[in-house]
């Protein structure tokens, strides 16, 4: 079974070496530029993991995880944050807001992969490289 990545970010560079890294690594990679268009992917299919930037278009990362966290349909949903921002406070924020992980920017992105791998699939040995 192949499991869903849904990577919600408006910075382009980001999103093409974050589909990349996941992709390699066997999962199924949707993208939405803002927070609008990530809840309306959430709604149209629930993924197994989103990847959500805190500063995004239209409605910020903080109102997005959210709402999916509202959305009982999402109850299994697995979230990491991403954000420029390093302060103490934003990542408490985000996890008392439902995220399980909190990844500042700049980051590996073979690191945010492995990170994926072991939140999304940690029994799944046929994802581990």
């Amino acid at each position: 079974m192949t499991h869903t990545v849904l990577v919600v970010e408006d910075e382009p560079n980001i999103v093409l070496s974050l589909q990349f890294i996941l992709r390699q690594a066997g999962f199924t990679v949707r993208v939405a530029r803002d927070g609008e268009q990530a809840l309306r992917a959430v709604e149209d299919y629930v993924p197994d993991l989103v990847i959500l930037d805190i500063m995004l278009p239209k409605q910020d990362g903080f109102a997005v995880c959210e709402a999916i966290r509202a959305n009982a349909a999402c109850a299994n949903v697995k979230i990491i944050m991403l954000s420029a921002k390093s302060r103490e406070a934003d990542k408490e924020r985000a996890v008392a807001l439902g995220a399980d992980e909190f990844v500042t920017k700049p980051f590996s992105t073979r690191a945010l992969g492995k990170m994926v791998k072991e939140i999304v699939a940690p029994a799944n040995t046929s994802l581990a490289r």
